[in-house]
Protein backbone atom coordinates (compact mmCIF):
# COMPACT_ATOMS: atom_id res chain seq x y z
CA UNK A 1 0.00 0.00 0.00
CA UNK A 2 1.05 3.28 -1.21
CA UNK A 3 0.91 6.09 2.06
CA UNK A 4 2.26 8.76 0.39
CA UNK A 5 -0.25 11.24 -0.67
CA UNK A 6 0.20 13.93 -3.25
CA UNK A 7 -1.47 16.80 -3.27
CA UNK A 8 -2.07 16.64 0.46
CA UNK A 9 -4.94 18.82 2.18
CA UNK A 10 -4.56 20.45 5.64
CA UNK A 11 -7.83 22.13 6.05
CA UNK A 12 -8.04 24.37 2.56
CA UNK A 13 -3.96 24.72 2.57
CA UNK A 14 -2.94 22.60 -0.32
CA UNK A 15 0.48 20.80 0.50
CA UNK A 16 2.77 18.55 -1.72
CA UNK A 17 3.02 15.68 0.59
CA UNK A 18 2.20 14.50 4.00
CA UNK A 19 5.46 14.07 4.97
CA UNK A 20 6.23 16.79 7.38
CA UNK A 21 9.21 17.73 9.24
CA UNK A 22 9.39 18.75 12.89
CA UNK A 23 9.27 22.29 14.28
CA UNK A 24 12.49 20.92 16.72
CA UNK A 25 13.36 23.47 19.62
CA UNK A 26 17.33 24.64 19.58
CA UNK A 27 17.56 22.89 15.89
CA UNK A 28 14.61 24.25 13.34
CA UNK A 29 16.87 27.71 12.74
CA UNK A 30 17.20 29.40 9.43
CA UNK A 31 20.03 27.37 8.47
CA UNK A 32 18.72 24.32 9.47
CA UNK A 33 15.73 24.82 7.48
CA UNK A 34 17.81 26.00 4.32
CA UNK A 35 18.60 22.11 4.49
CA UNK A 36 15.08 20.64 4.76
CA UNK A 37 13.59 22.48 2.57
CA UNK A 38 15.94 21.59 -0.51
CA UNK A 39 14.07 18.17 -0.03
CA UNK A 40 10.79 19.72 0.02
CA UNK A 41 8.98 18.24 2.82
CA UNK A 42 4.71 18.99 2.56
CA UNK A 43 5.31 21.56 5.46
CA UNK A 44 7.97 22.24 7.56
CA UNK A 45 7.53 24.37 10.85
CA UNK A 46 9.96 26.93 12.47
CA UNK A 47 11.00 26.54 15.91
CA UNK A 48 8.43 27.68 18.63
CA UNK A 49 7.97 30.28 20.08
CA UNK A 50 6.52 31.70 23.71
CA UNK A 51 3.38 33.26 23.29
CA UNK A 52 4.13 35.78 25.60
CA UNK A 53 7.47 37.32 23.99
CA UNK A 54 5.74 37.57 20.68
CA UNK A 55 3.69 39.91 22.36
CA UNK A 56 6.01 41.62 24.21
CA UNK A 57 7.56 42.33 20.38
CA UNK A 58 11.09 40.63 21.68
CA UNK A 59 13.82 41.02 18.49
CA UNK A 60 15.05 37.74 19.51
CA UNK A 61 11.87 35.75 19.15
CA UNK A 62 11.02 37.49 15.93
CA UNK A 63 14.85 36.72 14.69
CA UNK A 64 13.45 32.86 15.09
CA UNK A 65 10.21 33.30 13.13
CA UNK A 66 12.43 34.23 9.66
CA UNK A 67 11.81 32.40 6.75
CA UNK A 68 12.42 32.45 3.43
CA UNK A 69 10.14 32.09 -0.14
CA UNK A 70 11.42 28.68 -1.07
CA UNK A 71 10.40 27.41 2.46
CA UNK A 72 6.68 27.52 2.10
CA UNK A 73 4.25 26.13 3.01
CA UNK A 74 5.79 26.59 6.28
CA UNK A 75 3.97 26.71 9.99
CA UNK A 76 4.69 28.39 12.86
CA UNK A 77 4.31 26.95 16.50
CA UNK A 78 3.96 28.93 19.72
CA UNK A 79 3.60 27.38 23.32
CA UNK A 80 2.30 28.88 26.07
CA UNK A 81 -1.01 28.59 28.66
CA UNK A 82 -3.15 31.56 28.24
CA UNK A 83 -5.96 31.31 26.44
CA UNK A 84 -6.51 35.45 26.48
CA UNK A 85 -2.88 35.80 24.24
CA UNK A 86 -3.53 32.74 22.03
CA UNK A 87 -5.36 34.58 19.68
CA UNK A 88 -3.76 37.71 19.14
CA UNK A 89 -0.23 35.49 19.04
CA UNK A 90 -2.12 33.51 15.99
CA UNK A 91 -2.99 36.70 14.20
CA UNK A 92 0.91 38.02 14.74
CA UNK A 93 2.33 34.43 13.09
CA UNK A 94 -0.40 34.75 10.67
CA UNK A 95 0.43 38.70 9.57
CA UNK A 96 3.96 37.16 9.15
CA UNK A 97 3.20 34.86 6.34
CA UNK A 98 2.87 31.63 8.32
CA UNK A 99 0.61 29.24 6.42
CA UNK A 100 -0.19 27.31 9.65
CA UNK A 101 -0.15 27.57 12.89
CA UNK A 102 0.64 25.08 15.74
CA UNK A 103 0.01 24.75 19.31
CA UNK A 104 2.76 22.84 21.43
CA UNK A 105 1.37 20.38 23.75
CA UNK A 106 4.51 18.30 24.09
CA UNK A 107 7.21 19.89 25.26
CA UNK A 108 8.87 18.10 28.02
CA UNK A 109 11.29 19.92 29.67
CA UNK A 110 10.70 22.07 32.54
CA UNK A 111 11.42 25.35 31.75
CA UNK A 112 8.22 25.08 29.32
CA UNK A 113 6.09 23.24 31.51
CA UNK A 114 6.72 24.80 35.03
CA UNK A 115 4.11 26.88 34.03
CA UNK A 116 1.60 24.57 32.41
CA UNK A 117 2.95 25.19 28.99
CA UNK A 118 3.83 22.43 26.32
CA UNK A 119 2.78 19.16 27.49
CA UNK A 120 2.31 20.81 30.76
CA UNK A 121 -0.97 21.90 28.94
CA UNK A 122 -2.00 17.89 28.92
CA UNK A 123 -2.82 18.20 32.50
CA UNK A 124 -5.23 20.61 32.00
CA UNK A 125 -6.57 19.13 28.64
CA UNK A 126 -10.16 21.43 28.30
CA UNK A 127 -7.39 24.44 28.44
CA UNK A 128 -6.09 23.03 25.20
CA UNK A 129 -9.20 23.30 23.85
CA UNK A 130 -10.11 26.49 25.01
CA UNK A 131 -6.61 27.98 23.58
CA UNK A 132 -7.15 26.11 20.21
CA UNK A 133 -10.34 27.88 20.00
CA UNK A 134 -9.13 31.06 20.25
CA UNK A 135 -6.26 31.02 18.13
CA UNK A 136 -9.18 29.27 15.42
CA UNK A 137 -11.11 32.62 15.95
CA UNK A 138 -8.82 34.55 15.26
CA UNK A 139 -6.80 33.99 11.89
CA UNK A 140 -7.85 32.57 8.66
CA UNK A 141 -4.76 29.73 8.25
CA UNK A 142 -5.37 26.45 9.43
CA UNK A 143 -4.59 25.62 13.51
CA UNK A 144 -3.19 22.37 14.40
CA UNK A 145 -1.79 21.01 17.64
CA UNK A 146 1.08 18.87 18.18
CA UNK A 147 0.84 16.75 22.08
CA UNK A 148 2.40 13.96 23.58
CA UNK A 149 0.26 10.04 24.76
CA UNK A 150 -0.34 11.95 27.94
CA UNK A 151 1.83 13.41 31.11
CA UNK A 152 3.09 9.76 32.11
CA UNK A 153 1.96 6.38 31.49
CA UNK A 154 -0.93 6.84 34.34
CA UNK A 155 -2.52 9.26 32.40
CA UNK A 156 -2.83 8.44 28.43
CA UNK A 157 -5.21 11.03 27.65
CA UNK A 158 -4.12 11.74 24.06
CA UNK A 159 -7.44 9.81 22.40
CA UNK A 160 -9.24 12.46 25.02
CA UNK A 161 -7.62 15.72 23.73
CA UNK A 162 -7.80 14.27 19.67
CA UNK A 163 -11.64 14.85 20.35
CA UNK A 164 -11.13 17.88 22.29
CA UNK A 165 -8.74 19.59 19.64
CA UNK A 166 -11.50 18.70 17.13
CA UNK A 167 -14.10 20.11 18.45
CA UNK A 168 -12.09 23.49 19.10
CA UNK A 169 -11.90 23.42 15.71
CA UNK A 170 -8.05 21.89 14.72
CA UNK A 171 -7.88 20.61 11.94
CA UNK A 172 -4.84 18.10 12.42
CA UNK A 173 -3.05 16.74 15.31
CA UNK A 174 0.29 15.38 15.82
CA UNK A 175 0.75 12.33 18.21
CA UNK A 176 4.36 11.83 19.67
CA UNK A 177 4.15 8.54 20.86
CA UNK A 178 5.82 8.99 24.22
CA UNK A 179 4.46 10.47 27.50
CA UNK A 180 6.41 13.42 29.27
CA UNK A 181 7.84 11.60 31.69
CA UNK A 182 9.57 9.33 29.18
CA UNK A 183 10.78 12.39 27.48
CA UNK A 184 12.73 10.62 24.21
CA UNK A 185 14.39 7.46 26.17
CA UNK A 186 12.38 4.19 25.44
CA UNK A 187 10.35 3.94 22.43
CA UNK A 188 6.89 5.48 21.27
CA UNK A 189 3.68 3.82 21.74
CA UNK A 190 1.95 2.83 18.17
CA UNK A 191 -0.96 1.61 19.54
CA UNK A 192 -1.90 5.05 21.33
CA UNK A 193 -1.42 6.55 17.97
CA UNK A 194 -3.58 4.01 16.53
CA UNK A 195 -6.23 5.15 19.22
CA UNK A 196 -6.34 8.46 18.61
CA UNK A 197 -6.82 7.94 14.75
CA UNK A 198 -9.80 5.41 15.87
CA UNK A 199 -10.71 8.39 18.09
CA UNK A 200 -10.88 11.30 14.79
CA UNK A 201 -14.00 11.87 12.97
CA UNK A 202 -12.63 14.10 10.57
CA UNK A 203 -9.44 15.84 12.39
CA UNK A 204 -6.12 14.34 10.76
CA UNK A 205 -3.97 12.35 12.95
CA UNK A 206 -0.10 12.95 12.33
CA UNK A 207 2.27 10.12 13.55
CA UNK A 208 5.52 11.06 15.12
CA UNK A 209 8.28 9.25 17.31
CA UNK A 210 11.03 6.97 16.00
CA UNK A 211 11.20 7.72 12.64
CA UNK A 212 14.63 7.40 11.80
CA UNK A 213 14.51 5.98 7.87
CA UNK A 214 12.23 4.98 5.07
CA UNK A 215 11.15 1.67 6.92
CA UNK A 216 10.24 3.36 9.82
CA UNK A 217 8.16 5.99 8.27
CA UNK A 218 5.90 2.71 6.59
CA UNK A 219 5.20 1.36 10.36
CA UNK A 220 4.11 4.28 11.46
CA UNK A 221 1.59 4.57 8.74
CA UNK A 222 0.71 1.09 8.47
CA UNK A 223 0.50 0.54 11.93
CA UNK A 224 -1.33 3.71 13.09
CA UNK A 225 -3.38 4.29 9.66
CA UNK A 226 -2.34 8.30 10.57
CA UNK A 227 -2.97 10.38 7.74
CA UNK A 228 0.74 12.06 7.49
CA UNK A 229 3.45 11.84 9.30
CA UNK A 230 6.25 14.12 11.22
CA UNK A 231 9.78 13.37 10.80
CA UNK A 232 11.53 14.60 13.92
CA UNK A 233 15.38 13.63 15.22
CA UNK A 234 15.50 11.31 12.51
CA UNK A 235 16.45 14.73 10.25
CA UNK A 236 19.31 15.52 12.40
CA UNK A 237 22.39 15.20 10.14
CA UNK A 238 20.41 13.33 7.35
CA UNK A 239 17.83 15.58 5.97
CA UNK A 240 17.81 13.52 2.89
CA UNK A 241 15.64 11.38 5.02
CA UNK A 242 12.76 12.96 3.22
CA UNK A 243 13.48 12.11 -0.08
CA UNK A 244 14.16 8.35 1.00
CA UNK A 245 10.94 8.23 2.06
CA UNK A 246 10.13 9.85 -0.93
CA UNK A 247 11.48 7.02 -3.37
CA UNK A 248 10.60 4.37 -0.83
CA UNK A 249 6.94 5.25 -0.91
CA UNK A 250 7.61 5.70 -5.09
CA UNK A 251 8.99 2.10 -4.97
CA UNK A 252 11.98 3.74 -6.72
CA UNK A 253 15.62 2.56 -5.59
CA UNK A 254 17.52 3.83 -2.51
CA UNK A 255 20.21 6.21 -2.93
CA UNK A 256 23.55 4.92 -1.23
CA UNK A 257 24.93 7.93 1.03
CA UNK A 258 28.50 7.73 1.24
CA UNK A 259 30.69 9.66 3.74
CA UNK A 260 31.17 12.00 0.83
CA UNK A 261 27.84 12.84 0.43
CA UNK A 262 27.90 13.39 4.37
CA UNK A 263 30.79 15.53 3.79
CA UNK A 264 29.37 17.57 1.48
CA UNK A 265 25.98 18.07 3.27
CA UNK A 266 27.76 19.10 6.43
CA UNK A 267 29.71 21.69 4.31
CA UNK A 268 26.44 22.87 2.70
CA UNK A 269 25.15 22.86 6.46
CA UNK A 270 28.30 25.17 7.42
CA UNK A 271 27.89 27.43 5.24
CA UNK A 272 23.91 28.44 5.60
CA UNK A 273 25.26 28.69 9.35
CA UNK A 274 28.36 31.14 8.35
CA UNK A 275 25.85 33.23 6.34
CA UNK A 276 23.74 33.58 9.12
CA UNK A 277 25.67 33.64 12.20
CA UNK A 278 28.58 35.89 13.73
CA UNK A 279 31.69 33.92 13.76
CA UNK A 280 31.27 33.14 17.98
CA UNK A 281 27.88 31.86 17.60
CA UNK A 282 28.88 29.86 14.32
CA UNK A 283 31.57 28.33 16.40
CA UNK A 284 29.27 26.94 18.46
CA UNK A 285 26.18 25.99 16.10
CA UNK A 286 28.80 23.67 14.18
CA UNK A 287 29.95 21.85 16.99
CA UNK A 288 26.10 20.92 18.06
CA UNK A 289 25.26 20.38 13.64
CA UNK A 290 29.19 18.27 13.66
CA UNK A 291 27.83 15.93 16.39
CA UNK A 292 24.30 15.36 14.06
CA UNK A 293 26.22 14.61 10.83
CA UNK A 294 29.37 12.83 12.40
CA UNK A 295 27.55 10.52 14.69
CA UNK A 296 26.76 8.14 11.76
CA UNK A 297 30.05 7.52 10.35
CA UNK A 298 33.01 5.54 12.40
CA UNK A 299 36.99 6.49 12.74
CA UNK A 300 35.26 10.43 12.99
CA UNK A 301 36.23 11.27 16.54
CA UNK A 302 39.01 13.03 16.61
CA UNK A 303 37.64 14.90 13.95
CA UNK A 304 34.65 15.74 16.38
CA UNK A 305 36.61 16.46 19.36
CA UNK A 306 38.90 18.93 16.69
CA UNK A 307 36.03 20.84 15.91
CA UNK A 308 34.87 21.87 19.25
CA UNK A 309 38.36 22.79 19.89
CA UNK A 310 39.02 25.02 16.86
CA UNK A 311 38.62 29.16 17.65
CA UNK A 312 37.94 29.62 13.77
CA UNK A 313 35.41 29.53 11.24
CA UNK A 314 38.42 28.65 8.90
CA UNK A 315 39.87 26.12 10.90
CA UNK A 316 37.05 24.35 11.04
CA UNK A 317 36.14 24.11 7.20
CA UNK A 318 39.93 22.97 6.37
CA UNK A 319 39.32 19.80 9.42
CA UNK A 320 36.44 19.07 7.59
CA UNK A 321 37.87 19.33 4.39
CA UNK A 322 40.92 17.29 5.07
CA UNK A 323 39.93 14.55 6.72
CA UNK A 324 40.14 11.26 5.26
CA UNK A 325 36.73 10.19 3.80
CA UNK A 326 37.64 7.94 1.72
CA UNK A 327 39.09 5.95 4.41
CA UNK A 328 35.43 6.31 5.63
CA UNK A 329 33.22 5.54 2.81
CA UNK A 330 30.28 3.41 4.05
CA UNK A 331 28.38 5.22 6.54
CA UNK A 332 26.91 3.90 9.72
CA UNK A 333 22.91 3.65 9.45
CA UNK A 334 22.43 3.18 13.11
CA UNK A 335 21.22 6.38 14.85
CA UNK A 336 21.39 7.35 18.01
CA UNK A 337 17.97 7.84 19.50
CA UNK A 338 19.12 10.32 22.15
CA UNK A 339 18.82 13.50 21.55
CA UNK A 340 19.39 17.29 23.20
CA UNK A 341 17.09 18.19 25.89
CA UNK A 342 15.61 21.15 23.64
CA UNK A 343 14.03 19.12 21.29
CA UNK A 344 9.88 18.92 21.45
Amino acid sequence: MNYLKRPFFLGKLKLSSNIFCAPLAGCSDLPFRRMTSFYQPGLLFCEMVKMDALIRNEPKTFQMLQFEKEMQPIGGQLFGSKPQIAGPCAKILEDLGFDSIDLNCGCPVDKVTKDGSGSGLLKNPQLIGEIISNMVAAVKVPVTVKIRTGWDAHSIIAPEVVKIAEAAGAVAICVHGRTRAQSYSGFANLDVIKECKLAAKNILVVGNGDIFDAAGAERMFSYTGCDAILLARGTLGQPWIIEDVYRHFSQLPAIIRTAKDLRDHFLLHFDHIIKTQPERKALLDLRRVGCWYLRKSKGVRSLREAINRSQSIEAVRDLIQQHPWDENEALHHTLSQTSCEAIC
